[in-house]
Parts: C-alpha cells; structure tokens; sequence
C-alpha cells in the first residue's frame, strides 16, 4: 500500500498550541469503525461509551527534560537532544546535537557536567558520555522538549505530562492521557472501569513521517516498554469475563500487542488468537510495525489524538479501523481519513495538545 495514500492537508490554524483547561473539557469524536458513524462530545463524557467491566490502560512513562544546552572548549554553542539512555549508570546516551564540527571526541561543558561525543551513528545521532550520571542533574539543567509544531506554549511544563506519570524515559508524551483528570478516573473508577498501567518510553521517531514509497518497507523503531504480571493477569481475567480491554493511545496499544503477538512469537497478520490468555507480561524493547492488514489480538477501544499526516501512529490507527472490515482492505483508511475531513470542518484541534478521538 502507498503511503501517500495516507496524506493529509491541515491548515496551520487547526494544530493546538495550548492544551484545554481543564484536561477533560477537550472535545471528542467518538468514531464507530463498523459503520463510520460519528459522534461530537466533550472528553468528560467518555463514561458514556464505557461500561461496568472495562479496563483503561495508559503508558505511564513520564517525559524527561530531554533539551540541554552547552558549549564546546571553543565558546561555540551546543543543543543536545537526549534520545535514549545505553547504560545502567545513564552516563552514556543516544542524543540528536545542533551546533559544528560536533565530531567524535569534541567535548561540551554543559554546567558542571562535561559531556564528550564517542561515537557518530549511521543515523547522525551521537553518542555522548557524561562526566557523571545524568538523570540527578536533568530537572536543573533539561528543558522539557515539546514537539516542533508546537510554537507558542508557555505553561506550566507539567502539563505535557499524563497525571498518573511516573517512570522516566520519555522524550515525548503519550498525548492521549493528557484529557484525564484525577476527578475522571474516579468517576470512572465508580462506574466499575477500572485503571492499569503499562509502560513505553516514548521516542522522537513515533512522530517521524513514513518516508518509503510503499508502507512495507518502512522499517519501524525501537522502544522500551513493560507489561507487568499484574496488568497481564488482570487483561487476561477481564477477557475470560466478558470485560473490554480500552487502549488509552498508541504507545499503550504497541506495548499490549506486543504483549499479546512479538512476546508470544504470534504471526501478528494472521487470524490465530488464545483465548484464555490474550497477553503475557514482559520487559524489553519492542519494534511491532502496526499496519493495515495487522489483526488485533489485545485492543477492543482506543482512545487516541488525531495523528500527523503519513505517520506511522495514522497507519496503525486506520489498521483498528480496518479490523471490523476484514473483506474491505482499503475501509480503515477510507473510514479514519472521512471522520479526519470532519473533524476538520467541525474545528477540532490537532496533535500533541489537541482534542481526543474514542474509536469503538
């Protein structure tokens, strides 16, 4: 399939650049795949559509001041984009740099802390070594990084992080959990839906455009997550009664596929499926392409932001979509990309900051 099929026009007006107050007061489209029918509501109302018996599940992975910025023995200035820790004592990290002659060996002092590029990889990116572990330092020297289309934003930094955040390892943040709210998830909680973490540190290439001619050559990237025992044991008593397993986001849905295909060396394009046992706890990294044509094994809902234009979160969204239409391989795409022109007319507001897809 084409990935330019998968392209989108957005008018610059239409990108979010302050997120909504409260978190819950942002819109929703509620999207029934079977049909493509199409419902506007507001985030707070998402019980509506839940039931006595579901399960949410976030990615509780919170977002590290990724941005640091330093100079080289020669004054010049250095901007380090910290990617993705390669040692237990996180002296050593995978980072993006903008400055020159940023070459093997060039040392930055970044404050105290001295910082020296020891490898430049196939991809540009550098490794650097710090002069001690990094992460104590972070909240006084990092910057927490927001996505490039965001340009204007000005807040409180916390607020580009889900209220149930916790381990450390992002460099971007699982934008659909930004709409709950403490009072929400209580509410929820009281209505019988219950809550359960998973983890992915998220990285910057989940944004990256697909940039293969054809989406099969596409090569996906690497992050880490984990599924715990407890969440498993609970996905896979909630299935066995009958309960709904909802998706808050992609980095959520990766992790739980995983969990239910790469983990289980499942083929995850065929039909097979256990019934008694939908998942399996892990820990480790996890590269599972979702496209049109994959069939979930772990998924029933997802709750989801509206996604860049021939991005690989667009691809794995159309291929939920495409999962009721399994005769139609081209429904998914046709059916995401219908409720997209929609909300564009309705005047949603898109990406990181913007309102909330449910997809049921």
């Amino acid at each position: 399939m084409q990935t330019k099929l998968f392209d989108y026009e957005l008018p610059a007006s239409l990108i979010a650049q302050q997120p909504t107050e409260p978190r819950d007061s942002s819109r929703l489209l509620v999207l029934h795949r079977a049909d493509g029918r199409i419902e506007h509501r507001i985030f707070r109302e998402i019980g509506d559509y839940l039931h006595a018996g579901d399960l949410l599940v976030g990615n509780n992975s919170r977002v590290i001041p990724a941005r640091l910025h330093g100079r080289k023995s020669t004054g010049g200035a250095v901007e380090i984009f910290l990617l993705r820790q390669q040692d237990e004592a996180g002296q050593t990290w995978e980072c993006l740099v903008r400055g020159r002659n940023l070459n093997e060996g060039t040392t930055i002092q970044v404050a105290a802390l001295t910082a020296k590029i020891i490898a430049i990889q196939p991809t540009g990116a550098r490794l650097i070594h710090f002069s001690a572990p990094l992460k104590p330092y972070l909240e006084e020297l990092g910057e927490i990084p927001l996505p490039p289309y965001i340009t204007d934003y000005v807040g409180d930094r916390e607020r580009y992080q889900t209220i149930y955040s916790q381990p450390e390892g992002s460099v971007a943040a699982p934008t659909a959990g930004l709409h709950f709210t403490p009072d929400l998830l209580v509410n929820l909680r009281q209505k019988g839906v219950a809550f359960e973490p998973v983890t992915l540190h998220v990285g910057l290439d989940t944004f990256k455009p697909v940039e293969a001619e054809n989406i099969e050559d596409h090569h996906i990237h690497t992050e880490w997550a984990e599924l715990s025992s407890v969440t498993a044991q609970r996905i896979n008593q909630l299935t066995l009664a009958g309960g709904r397993v909802v998706a808050v986001g992609t980095t959520s849905t990766r992790t739980l596929e995983w969990a239910a295909t790469g983990v289980q060396q499942i083929d995850p394009y065929a039909s097979t499926s256990c019934p008694w046992q939908r998942v399996a706890a892990f820990a480790g990294n996890v590269n599972l392409f979702i496209r049109p044509g994959y069939r979930f094994r772990a998924v029933d809902a997802l709750i989801t932001n509206f996604h860049l234009p021939k991005s690989s979160l667009l691809l794995l969204v159309s291929a939920f979509v495409a999962q009721l239409h399994p005769d139609d391989e081209d429904a998914g795409r046709r059916i995401l990309l219908q409720a997209y022109e929609e909300a564009k007319r309705e005047g949603y507001r898109f990406f990181s900051f913007g309102d909330a897809m449910l997809i049921l």
